[in-house]
């Protein structure tokens, strides 16, 4: 089984909503990401039960700590005017 964003969904995820050929946990992980970035107070209990029900409390953690390094290197990008492509890995 792959794992993992194919090209086209990576294209894609801020069509997460509306799409439906993502996985339940790739919704849930898009949606944390967003909800930490913009408004981290929307990581609220009830959130918070809806992870739980598709992922371990250590994969809720590695998820969490990924996705606020990313969002910490992505400001220290910008702070630094470094570029910030990502080419997708193959």
């Amino acid at each position: 089984m792959q794992q993992g964003l194919t090209d086209e969904l990576y294209e894609h995820v801020d069509d997460y909503r509306s799409r439906d050929d993502f996985t339940a946990r790739e919704v849930l992980s898009i949606e944390f990401a967003e909800r930490y970035a913009i408004d981290h107070q929307r990581v609220d209990d009830a959130f918070v039960e809806r992870l739980r029900a598709e992922f371990t409390d250590p994969e809720i953690v590695e998820l969490a700590g990924l996705v606020a390094f990313c969002l910490g290197i992505g400001r220290v990008y910008a702070v630094l005017d470094i570029a910030n492509e990502c080419p997708i890995v193959r």
